[in-house]
């Protein structure tokens, strides 16, 4: 390709020039004239391609679903969904100004037909009731796309810049102000080893293990 050659433009390469973009600069910021300096084209050329940029961020979040696994076929429901929502978690880390966008589109492509249909089915192969397989799925996402939205927003996680963050923190208190605050910073936050991610398995195990127990009954 020579130096002048620029790569094709199509819906493609804007939809996913976008994804990149707002994973630099976040989805409020992006914007038909910043995505087509990125392309190094024009505003009038990207409404080619896609109409507004609500068509452009319906194709972000299908793009968003094509990342994500499918439940396996060949396991119980239980850790079919668990990969399922443990692939979630980790795309959505990569993305993080899409969590609150994954259900909020009124005209939804077929990525994100393919997944939800997927979900579903896992949950009916399994023998849930319809009205069951609603609240179990429902149930699963608010805990996946919550979290996602609570460790995208976490000022740290782990490691050292969690200890600076809880002992700027502490040092503001005075002596036996908010006692069970210090004592979950002191013993669980600052010790070794600690990592709020691992928060997700044990909550995703706790919401899979509760649909068991409630479809049983």
């Amino acid at each position: 390709m020579s130096p002048k050659t620029k790569p094709k433009l199509d819906r493609d390469r804007v939809l996913a020039e976008a994804v990149v973009l707002a994973d630099g600069i976040g989805i409020d910021a992006l914007t038909i004239r910043r995505l087509a300096e990125a392309l190094d084209s024009k505003p009038m050329t990207i409404y080619h391609y896609v109409p507004n940029k609500e068509a452009i961020i319906d194709g972000m979040v299908d793009l968003v679903f094509a990342e994500i696994d499918l439940p396996p076929k060949d396991c119980d429901w239980k850790a079919a969904i668990a990969q399922r929502s443990r692939s979630a978690r980790s795309v959505l880390s990569l993305h993080p100004w899409a969590a609150s966008l994954m259900e909020s589109r009124t005209n939804p492509g077929p990525a994100t037909l393919t997944h939800h249909n997927a979900v579903l089915g896992c949950f009916r192969a399994a023998g849930f009731s319809v009205v069951m397989t609603a609240h179990a799925y429902a149930l699963v996402d608010a805990f996946v796309y919550g979290f996602a939205l609570q460790e995208a927003s976490l000022p740290a996680t782990s490691g050292a810049e969690m200890d600076e963050l809880a002992n700027n923190i502490s040092a503001q208190f005075e002596d036996g102000q908010y006692p069970h605050l210090v004592e979950m910073v002191v013993e669980h936050t600052m010790q070794p080893g600690y990592d709020f991610r691992t928060e997700f398995d044990f909550g995703l195990a706790l919401v899979l293990d509760g649909l068991e127990a409630a479809a049983s009954r």
